[in-house]
């Protein structure tokens, strides 16, 4: 049996509504649960990028990638394991001010995790974190464990691939080459 692991799998589309849930449908159909889900405009005009991670075995990855790939919306779908991407996520925390500001190492904090101060009154502070998930826990363990956390949020993970160009951008080059050679 094939061992489970993360996957991001990109997928680039046209803003279409409804895409999405067809998207999570054959997530579901496979019994694969999304652990991060970020959808944005691309460097494409009109162009939309899907980043989605989830854990599963290659197979079965494979298997979605290209029923996704399949659909008359989508222009190109692939998949990444960690090794093949620059990726981040954000965190923000939101803390008593007055707990912050006794705690006396605020300044070693930020620091230590590279963190900053998006905002502060006289209730709350907001730290913000950019990272690797694990990166982004390690802080909220520690606030957790010290002067507690009032709110967290995590966003999901935005990724671009480590090559020179996007596959999208090769599939478009190679689409503008046809189309050329038949004109001609």
């Amino acid at each position: 049996m094939n061992t489970k692991q993360l996957y991001t799998v990109i997928i680039f589309s046209e803003n279409t509504v409804g895409l999405l849930n067809q998207i999570t449908v054959i997530f579901t159909r496979r019994q694969l649960n999304i652990e991060t889900l970020s959808v944005s405009p691309s460097a494409i005009k009109g162009i939309h990028k899907f980043t989605i991670t989830t854990f599963a075995d290659e197979d079965t990855i494979d298997k979605v990638v290209k029923q996704i790939d399949k659909r008359v919306d989508i222009l190109k779908a692939y998949y990444n394991t960690d090794e093949d991407l620059v990726y981040q996520e954000i965190a923000l925390y939101k803390l008593s001010t007055e707990l912050f500001i006794k705690m006396g190492t605020v300044e070693d904090l930020i620091r230590k995790y590279n963190a900053r101060i998006l905002e502060m009154n006289e209730d709350c502070v907001v730290l913000e974190k950019s990272g690797h998930y694990d990166e982004t826990q390690a802080l909220f363990k520690e606030l957790s464990e010290t002067i507690g956390v009032l709110q967290f949020i995590r966003s999901g993970r935005i990724a671009i691939t480590k090559s020179k160009v996007e596959r999208l951008s090769d599939m478009l080059s190679a689409m503008e080459k046809k189309l050329q050679e038949k004109h001609v």
